[in-house]
């Protein structure tokens, strides 16, 4: 008999692997790489990645969009039987919000050191002073999420290099 860790385990991948492909979508509209996606009971409920570029908005982070989809198609604003993945660390409004949607889990691929809300700078998702608290799987695909990530912003460094040159 398969483990039930093991089956979590191998869910959490075929989840991740398609916030990959929502984050790959993202890098392809010149935005930051990043994928969501909210599945409730082995369904995707919703999923978008990154559109603070085109859209100009300053909420319009991956997590925020998913989530906002999920209420709207599930008619509720708790999200309490709900699972969010997404490629990076949530910043800390988006850990606010899995706190204020009352998710049950995120599970996320790579650490932000610079911007984490949820272990690298602050644990939201933890504070036991809030009213809910958001159960927290990460690294999941961490070395893909994280390539990704570093590839893009390696790219757009050089190519502001390379209009800062003309």
């Amino acid at each position: 008999m398969v483990e039930k860790s093991q089956m979590q385990r191998a869910s959490d991948l075929t989840w991740m692997a398609k916030a990959l492909k929502l984050a790959q979508q993202a890098e392809d509209r010149a935005e930051v790489p990043i994928g969501a996606v909210v599945v409730r009971n082995g369904i995707v409920v919703a999923k978008a990645f990154n559109r603070r570029e085109t859209w100009p908005s300053p909420i319009a982070h991956a997590e925020v969009l998913a989530l906002h989809r999920a209420a709207q198609k599930l008619g509720a604003w708790r999200l309490t039987d709900c699972e969010l993945f997404v490629t990076l660390e949530p910043c800390i409004m988006c850990a606010g919000l899995l706190v204020q949607a009352r998710i049950k889990r995120v599970i996320y691929g790579a650490k932000d050191p610079k911007g984490g809300g949820v272990e690298s700078l602050y644990q939201i998702t933890e504070d036991r002073r809030l009213n809910h608290q958001v159960e927290v799987t990460s690294g999941v695909m961490a070395k893909e999420c994280q390539s990704l990530l570093q590839n893009f912003f390696k790219r757009r460094r050089l190519e502001n290099k390379a209009k800062l040159t003309l």
